[in-house]
């Protein structure tokens, strides 16, 4: 939940508040807790009393108020609502240099799967998410912090105007990946033709996927195969994946299983 009078974003949820208290405790404007968890966040109050920043115990009622779900885990925190940083040339240099991957997302509308990208991404060691300008991408909220559980504090969010733009630009600079239902390439074989390259994972709209002209700008297209697709190679399966009872994987649930082949190596 949003104060857009303050310019503020409601952090809810145990470990997104608690993570956020050891990495970033010098964001948080206010914190609310509530009794039963009054001795949970010792340190983080003593910070925030060295530092003169409010806080106090409430009622579940009010913590609800204040972040706009039932789901606060008995905490919220007030902190500064800041943008993706804009992704320049000189920040995409210095991934190169360092060997850093990054995730590309194209039109992920949805705030809970943002926050769930962001959790694996942290848990596979992806710093990076990038984040088009666009009306159907999904913008950092409260949910995408409690969904990420913590997540959020150990990647850094970027933003761009043109995702083929930088597709474009990364040519033989970074693996670029996308996936593709329809794709002929195992994502067991992802790795093949990076050639040590730092990897650029592109991860489609939850309804339609990457778009044509994304597509079009991959190095590679690889597809998560499905209990169907391995029946349909061994001549037992449905040959149209329309067909299929479950086409694809949520994007979220994709994005885990591909940070893991690539970084598994």
């Amino acid at each position: 939940m949003k104060n857009k009078k303050n310019n503020e974003l409601a952090v809810c949820g145990f470990a997104a508040v608690k993570a956020l208290g050891k990495e970033h405790p010098e964001s948080i404007r206010r914190f609310y807790y509530s009794e039963e968890n009054s001795k949970k966040f010792g340190d983080l109050c003593r910070f925030l009393a060295q530092n003169k920043v409010p806080y106090n115990m409430v009622e579940s009622k009010d913590l609800e108020k204040l972040c706009g779900s039932v789901h606060h885990q008995g905490v919220v925190v007030m902190i500064e609502e800041k943008p993706p940083v804009p992704l320049t040339a000189s920040i995409t240099t210095s991934w190169i240099q360092s060997g850093e991957s990054a995730l590309l997302l194209d039109r992920v509308g949805n705030a809970n799967n943002l926050g769930a990208i962001a959790r694996s991404a942290a848990f596979f060691g992806i710093k990076n998410i990038i984040l088009p300008i666009n009306e159907s991408q999904s913008l950092i909220t409260t949910s995408t912090y409690r969904v990420a559980q913590g997540g959020m504090e150990y990647v850094n969010m970027y933003s761009i105007r043109s995702v083929v733009r930088l597709l474009q630009d990364m040519k033989d600079k970074m693996y670029r990946i996308g996936t593709d239902v329809r794709a002929t390439t195992p994502l067991s074989k992802v790795n093949k033709g990076r050639n040590n390259k730092p990897v650029l994972v592109v991860l489609g709209n939850e309804e339609h996927g990457i778009s044509q002209v994304v597509k079009d700008n991959c190095d590679c297209l690889v597809v998560i195969p499905s209990a169907f697709s391995m029946s349909q190679e061994k001549g037992k399966g449905a040959s149209n994946p329309d067909s299929w009872p479950v086409e694809s994987l949520n994007v979220a649930q994709a994005s885990a299983i591909i940070l893991y082949e690539i970084t598994k190596n």
